[in-house]
């Protein structure tokens, strides 16, 4: 298992890197109803499908929601634990319309928020940010997206002044790219 600090560094990089295709603020925006709507979305009939573990009645969302989690965690704990807590809420809300409406307008649902998401995402590039998606040239910028979303909220309330300094908007007057 990687060193914190090597780990901190990576996400750091990768961050680095992710944020270049994401400069405009509109882009940054369709991101995160994007990211939420698609989460969402996806696990909405994982949460129908239950397992035993332990003693312990588990849905299947649950279940391959930990391994991204456990790579968030381990990227960056305190960015790992904010995402922790949205996706405790967003598996509420895709669990409460699985358990309260019928088998196929849950599939409508599903369907609904996946083209949403996806639209908000390909919106987001193509009309503000007018750059492809950074996972076009990095796959793995696919799992960077919730990061970059909490990252943002938390130097909105005035923490991570780490991460800050990273994601923080060219000067207009600058001729570099970064």
């Amino acid at each position: 298992m990687p060193h914190e600090t090597e780990m901190a560094g990576y996400f750091q990089r990768q961050l680095a890197d992710y944020v270049e295709y994401h400069r405009d603020p509109w882009n940054c925006a369709m991101h995160v109803v994007g990211i939420l709507l698609l989460f969402t979305g996806a696990t909405l009939p994982l949460t129908l499908v239950h397992f035993s573990v332990f003693g312990v009645e588990v849905s299947l969302a649950v279940i391959l929601a930990l391994p991204v989690l456990a790579y968030w965690l381990m990227l960056d704990a305190g960015v790992g634990l904010g995402i922790l807590v949205s996706m405790i809420v967003l598996l509420s809300v895709a669990t409460a319309i699985g358990n309260q409406v019928s088998f196929a307008m849950m599939w409508s649902i599903f369907a609904v928020l996946i083209v949403l998401g996806v639209a908000s995402q390909i919106v987001g590039h193509r009309v503000f940010e007018e750059r492809q998606p950074s996972m076009v040239d990095h796959p793995t910028h696919f799992l960077l997206g919730p990061m970059f979303v909490m990252a943002k909220f938390y130097i909105a309330l005035g923490f991570r002044r780490d991460l800050a300094a990273i994601l923080a908007p060219l000067p207009t007057n600058s001729l570099s790219t970064r």
